[in-house]
């Protein structure tokens, strides 16, 4: 009889992860330094799915001169069988274990980063259904995360085309405000690009950046090659204020071509780039562009498609006399990260306080709120609750959104 028959827990979890520095940015949450499961060898995770198959995730086995290997590796494992995910990785992240990210199936996705010298990640994805398969490598994000952000039963993978603006026109990324967004979503197993859904997202980001924009800096930089390879004829802060203003002006035309708005990302660029050079960066763009994540997907939704939209069922799980709730198995936690305490409050009781979170069936939080007699939220604790990782609730095999009521300590 199969655990779920027999009505026993589906998974274990064998070790779970809590960090205490945070980063404090809601899903999707795509900056340049995460929290992930295993990093530089510090950090584990072990679970098995209902299925059978094992996952674990912790420093690597290996060893130089009798000193312990500073690297990561994960492992997949299923009756007497095994396969090696990754090993002397710098980073190892489960950012998925037991969701449906649209393959029909469950599966746990890896993301893994070879050396901290890169700028991207891999993005593997397994089934964990007996016998364990590869069913996708997505390369050239700098993070990935899998979530249900309308909350309407689809996942999907938000990342940054990293890989592939590493370097244009001689910029260094650590010099970007942000690399190109891109969401994906599978389906009928095809990877497609599904940024054009979320524009109101892209249009906060060019919002931003068109009022960091001073207009005569802006004008001074029309007047430029737009090139900028050399500061001869500036002085040192003229020179890097025009850099600024040209990295902004590419990050509006990315946000306008990624959200598959072409005609407002050329009119954007013929705007506030210098005639002479337009159809130099416009084609350098285009070639960038086609080298990075988006040769890797299978295609563009068809509008029907793009436009079915549904409301997922969120099952209460912090009400156990809830008709169907006992039929639920609640969330489990992958990766939670919280606050450092600050001076002042260093000397508070070990009290807890309550938290209300919906939970998406890829094991996103979707939203957090003080519950219970917490009178006064800790804000600190409420952000980097945004970005913990769950395993979803699970009913009748398969992820759903849910509700989960959680006591964290005040002080741990």
């Amino acid at each position: 009889m199969s655990d779920r028959a027999s009505g026993r827990f589906p998974y274990r979890l064998l070790a779970v992860v809590f960090f205490l520095p945070v980063c404090l940015i809601s899903i999707p949450c795509l900056s340049k330094s995460r929290e992930v499961v295993c990093n530089n060898g510090v950090g584990k995770f072990e679970a098995e799915f209902y299925t059978g198959v094992k996952v674990r995730v912790a420093a690597s086995k290996k060893s130089e001169g009798g000193l312990a290997n500073r690297a990561c590796e994960a492992t997949l494992s299923w009756d007497k069988q095994g396969t090696m995910v990754a090993t002397e990785a710098s980073q190892l992240d489960v950012d998925v274990f037991g969701a449906d990210l649209g393959l029909g199936i469950p599966v746990v996705a890896f993301q893994i980063k070879k050396s901290d010298t890169e700028c991207c990640m891999a993005y593997q994805i397994y089934s964990l259904q007996k016998p364990v398969r590869l069913l996708r490598t997505i390369t050239g994000g700098n993070f990935f995360s899998a979530s249900d952000k309308d909350l309407d039963g689809r996942v999907e993978m938000w990342t940054s085309d990293t890989g592939a603006v590493d370097g244009f026109e001689g910029l260094v990324l650590g010099e970007l405000d942000f690399a190109p967004t891109i969401v994906l979503r599978f389906d009928r197993n095809r990877l497609l690009d599904v940024s054009s859904e979320f524009r109101p997202y892209f249009d906060q980001q060019i919002a931003r950046l068109r009022t960091g924009l001073d207009p005569q800096d802006l004008s001074d930089f029309k007047n430029s090659d737009g090139k900028l390879m050399s500061a001869a004829s500036l002085t040192a802060e003229r020179f890097h204020q025009l850099r600024g203003v040209k990295i902004k002006v590419l990050e509006i035309v990315w946000s306008y071509l990624y959200s598959d708005r072409e005609l407002e990302a050329w009119g954007s660029l013929a705007d506030m780039w210098p005639a002479s050079d337009v159809k130099r960066v416009q084609t350098a763009i285009l070639n960038m562009r086609s080298h990075g994540i988006s040769a890797q997907v299978d295609g563009i939704p068809s509008k029907a498609l793009a436009g079915h939209k549904k409301r997922a069922i969120v099952f209460d799980t912090t009400k156990a006399t809830q008709q169907g709730t006992a039929e639920v198995i609640p969330p489990q936690s992958i990766l939670l990260q919280r606050p450092v305490l600050a001076a002042a409050d260093q000397g508070v009781t070990n009290s807890e306080m309550l938290l209300d979170l919906l939970i998406d069936c890829a094991g996103k939080v979707h939203s957090v709120e003080s519950a219970g007699n917490t009178k006064v939220p800790d804000p600190d604790l409420i952000k980097a609750a945004m970005d913990w990782t769950f395993v979803p609730a699970l009913k009748d095999g398969h992820a759903v959104a849910s509700r989960l009521r959680l006591a964290v300590s005040a002080k741990r």
